[in-house]
């Protein structure tokens, strides 16, 4: 099926929008406990290898310009409110599409999920820690997860669709 191929684009668009919706409400209530149960630095082992901790990011992926002074809280809230657009009119536009219809509602609701946090409290909240051997992975969070597979997905469906046009 080609990417502008539809079926009922009306009723994809909002299979897409609801499960943005279920990953926002997801985000935010795994968040909503972790600010009501944990205070900055807080930690609880899982396992040999997780932990569940709470971490403030004022920065994007991997803390980048965490350290800048401030104005990085309104560009990545800008930011993740533009793409939110660009994404709502992609998914209006391929909402037949099945694997890119799933793709960009996870990055929609990762990105939304984090826009509030930044818009709430000025950093996003993490709290999925894993590790090993003495390094931690960045924490991270339910939509930072969704963001991270929402990608995965858009390149395995760009690799599908170029594979199909040999």
């Amino acid at each position: 099926m080609a990417r502008g191929a539809k079926y009922s684009s009306g009723s994809g668009l909002l299979q897409w929008l609801g499960l943005a919706f279920i990953i926002i409400l997801v985000d935010q209530f795994t968040k909503v406990l972790i600010v009501g149960y944990y205070r900055l630095g807080d930690s609880t082992v899982v396992t040999s290898f997780f932990n569940v901790v709470r971490a403030h990011n004022t920065g994007a992926a991997f803390s980048f310009l965490a350290d800048a002074s401030g104005w990085q809280r309104w560009f990545f809230t800008g930011l993740g409110v533009v793409a939110a657009g660009v994404i709502i009119w992609m998914l209006k536009s391929h909402a037949g599409q099945r694997l890119f219809g799933f793709a960009l509602a996870c990055v929609l609701g990762g990105a939304i999920g984090n826009v509030i946090d930044r818009v709430l409290h000025g950093y996003v909240v993490d709290f999925l820690d894993f590790h090993s051997h003495g390094y931690h992975f960045p924490a991270f969070n339910v939509a930072d997860s969704a963001i991270t597979i929402g990608a995965a997905c858009l390149i395995l469906d760009e690799f599908l669709r170029v594979r199909r046009g040999r």
